[in-house]
């Protein structure tokens, strides 16, 4: 498999088992920084639409950012681009780790779906 790309924000504690988990099944990766590097637009569209998954599993909704700005009420009404727009202006309100691989996208850490995924 060529190398993925694995999203992360350091100090959370889920990534962490995550990276541990990669190098523990000798999964080539690059490592990026969330915040630093807020996935833009563009690759949130083409991660969501790959992924097959819905939009929702990729915000953070245990997040300090997604229960301030009360998006649990307000999601439900946003069209489409504004959420992506959203996500792709705060790294804190995307879910965490994501890995992007050429097979597939996965948003959060589930080491039994990462083991028959990857």
């Amino acid at each position: 498999m060529k190398n993925c790309l694995f999203i992360e924000y350091p100090p959370c504690s889920t990534c962490q088992k995550a990276k541990k988990w990669l190098e523990e099944n000798g999964i080539a990766y690059t490592d990026r920084h969330i915040v630093n590097e807020t996935p833009k637009e563009e690759e949130l569209r083409l991660w969501i639409k790959k992924s097959g998954l819905p939009l929702k599993n990729f915000f953070n909704t245990s997040g300090l950012s997604y229960k301030k700005l009360g998006l649990k009420d307000k999601l439900p009404q946003m069209e489409e681009d504004e959420q992506i727009r959203l996500l792709a202006s705060d790294g804190m309100l995307i879910k965490r780790p994501l890995l992007i691989s050429e097979k597939c996208i996965l948003a959060g850490f589930k080491p039994e779906q990462w083991k028959k995924l990857l």
